[in-house]
């Protein structure tokens, strides 16, 4: 490769935006949801905009205690039946379907479609219809990359083995050799992979580049509809960006790989959660450009602040993605306990301003 075509930029601030891409709502979105629970990237059939949602999670379980088929047995103890269709507004006549407004005969009738529903979702429909919500969705995962060119290379070669997203990557610095690896996957797949590359070295490996302007310059640069924040330290085992892609494009503002309580530091999840972390988070690009927290040195505890500031539903799809952490990126110990606890005294200035 050329020594022009290697030529970085002096720091993140001097990278130039060619057009002001924020400047129209993404039209290819349903409007985000302030209210309803987001259905997850399962069946989308929860509606209620409160508890459990029936989806692929839920469905194999058994009736409660207050469902149809738990009513009988409770209402003729423990001696045997002699009609138990009877029970259910049936006579045992098999041409006989019972009383039409019978509120157990009507549970029964909906648990059985649900289940119904939930086969035809493990047969792969459910996935075919995540496809066809995002066919005419753009999306972009912005990679950081900060060293760890084995990594680097593992990541984005997930990317575009198992997903058809375009790759923007800002490298920091070239350091350990990263942005060489970068160099090579974008000359294999320049339809697939972007790089701007940097002088400047990251803020937690000694330089002066931030994680947040860093990733408002990867926000600004894209032109997506949905931006997927991702760590080089993640790699994908099957597409695990369709769920959460399709999750933000029927309403939630952001959909992401695990969800936290920020209170209590406690998992959350699946379902509406209270934050995202950012290790694999997909969001609506428009309103990331308004929460980000630029001045955030350090990614830990920033992801939950920006999570905070978006205002819409939060989700953790349904069901295990495949997705895999390669490991924990080391940094300094000093500058990393400093930074999260500068970041998590604003999530919670944030929260008890909610």
């Amino acid at each position: 490769m050329s020594e022009a075509a290697r030529q970085a930029w002096p720091t993140v601030r001097s990278i130039p935006v060619s057009a002001v891409t924020d400047a129209k709502p993404p039209g290819r979105l349903r409007p985000a949801r302030l209210e309803q629970v987001a259905g997850s990237s399962g069946t989308g059939r929860d509606t209620t905009g409160g508890g459990t949602a029936t989806g692929v999670g839920t469905a194999g379980a058994k009736p409660s205690a207050g469902s149809a088929s738990s009513a009988g047995s409770a209402s003729s103890g423990t001696h045997a039946r002699a009609n138990p269709a009877a029970e259910l507004g049936f006579s045992g006549d098999p041409g006989q379907h019972g009383d039409a407004g019978d509120g157990m005969l009507h549970a029964q009738r909906a648990w059985d479609a649900t289940l119904a529903t939930n086969r035809l979702d493990n047969l792969g429909v459910n996935a075919e219809r995540q496809r066809l919500v995002i066919k005419d969705v753009t999306a972009a995962v912005g990679l950081l990359v900060d060293g760890w060119p084995a990594d680097v290379r593992a990541c984005v070669q997930s990317v575009i083995d198992h997903t058809d997203v375009s790759v923007l990557a800002l490298d920091l610095g070239n350091l350990d050799g990263a942005g060489d690896v970068l160099d090579d996957l974008a000359a294999r797949y320049p339809d697939r992979v972007a790089v701007w590359r940097v002088a400047e070295r990251p803020h937690w490996r000694g330089g002066t580049a931030t994680w947040g302007e860093s990733r408002a310059k990867l926000l600004r640069l894209d032109e997506s509809d949905v931006h997927v924040l991702m760590e080089t330290s993640i790699v994908l085992r099957g597409d695990g960006l369709t769920p959460l892609v399709a999750a933000v494009a029927e309403g939630a503002v952001a959909a992401g790989w695990r969800g936290v309580d920020p209170a209590d530091g406690r998992e959350a999840g699946p379902g509406r959660v209270p934050a995202l972390t950012g290790d694999l988070m997909a969001v609506r690009r428009s309103a990331a450009l308004s929460a980000l927290p630029e001045d955030a040195n350090y990614g830990r505890n920033a992801d939950l602040e920006l999570s905070l500031g978006l205002r819409g539903e939060l989700v953790v799809p349904q069901g295990a993605l495949p997705v895999e952490r390669l490991g924990t990126h080391d940094v300094q110990a000093d500058y990393r306990e400093r930074e999260s606890q500068r970041n998590y005294d604003g999530v919670l200035r944030m929260l008890s301003a909610s």
